[in-house]
């Protein structure tokens, strides 16, 4: 039976291992990855920054070799057959590796010849990626004149010219407005939708939870893979939020409160971890009244990728 589309393999990760000259002897930049990605889908690296994901899509874009294992782009090996993997990569670096000098056209026209866009189809690429961008008014605008959010536009233009079958993104986003960041997972989510397999590094989790599946990395390794629903759900914990006064009390009451594991604070909430939020919360309400605090806030709340996250890192470093 053959394949559809959605199910072809078109980035895969085996087993690879890279450590820098400079990184102390049981230190790797990456420890044992691996990913398979289909075709056609949005998937998220999600960590902080040292966790390995620049290194991972630096191999996979061809410009960085393993020290050991095997990445592919569409089946072909991003060493041994690095051309034919070039072709369906389209790469955009996490700082801005576009000309300054150089118009917002002039970049689109000189990613184009270089990745060998003929002149007649450059004639439907430009102003394509121009409207999906929405870069049509700032065509002669140098592009180290540009606003943050439109330099991340352009270079994801640029990266799109030659109709890439897979987009590798590091941390597309950071750096930019937050309307700007909306905007360009507007755009992301269109791309995907034309088919085109794409796999972004990013440090926040909310966008972690705009991606099919992700893997979280930390210091090089993997610690989970799995839908953003599938993470959230196999959390030991359910979350409550409370926001409560005077603050010293409730921070001093859930510290010590036997029904809750962890917290952290959110703005002017708590975020509490608990196996039996329905008497956390019985017990708190009861709590605050008998020491004259007031309650503004209580409720359970959904786990997110941040709960996740964190969640992870804790974990792991207990262990240690």
């Amino acid at each position: 039976m053959e394949k559809s589309p959605s199910d072809l393999t078109m980035i895969e990760a085996i087993h690879l291992v890279k450590k820098y000259p400079s990184q102390k002897d049981g230190v790797f930049a990456l420890n044992d990855l691996s990913l398979s990605i289909p075709s056609g889908q949005m998937y998220g690296l999600l960590g902080p920054d040292g966790a390995g994901k620049t290194t991972t899509l630096r191999i996979l874009a061809t410009v960085l070799l393993a020290n050991s294992g095997q990445a592919k782009i569409g089946g072909f090996d991003t060493k041994k057959q690095a051309e034919k993997a070039r072709r369906l990569i389209g790469y955009m670096p996490q700082n801005f590796s576009l000309y300054s000098d150089l118009s917002v056209l002039e970049n689109l026209r000189f990613f184009a010849d270089a990745n060998g866009v003929s002149k007649n189809k450059q004639k439907e690429r430009i102003p394509r990626m121009l409207a999906f961008t929405r870069l049509e008014e700032f065509t002669s605008r140098r592009a180290g004149n540009l606003s943050g959010g439109m330099k991340k536009k352009l270079a994801l233009a640029c990266a799109l010219m030659h109709e890439p079958k897979v987009l590798l993104l590091d941390e597309p986003s950071t750096g930019v407005d937050p309307v700007s960041r909306r905007e360009l997972w507007l755009i992301l989510s269109q791309i995907v939708q034309e088919g085109v397999t794409v796999l972004v590094s990013t440090p926040y989790m909310d966008e972690a939870e705009r991606c099919s599946r992700v893997t979280v990395l930390y210091e090089g390794q993997e610690l989970v893979s799995g839908t953003p629903r599938e993470l959230q759900n196999k959390l030991p914990f359910e979350i409550v939020e409370i926001k409560a006064k005077p603050r010293k009390l409730i921070r001093s009451i859930v510290s010590q409160h036997p029904l809750i594991s962890a917290w952290r604070p959110i703005g002017d909430r708590l975020r509490l971890s608990s196996q039996d939020p329905k008497n956390l919360m019985t017990s708190l309400e009861k709590e605050l009244k008998k020491n004259d605090g007031e309650i503004k806030l209580i409720r359970q709340s959904n786990r997110t990728m941040e709960d996740v996250f964190i969640h992870l890192v804790e974990t792991k470093r207990g262990n240690l």
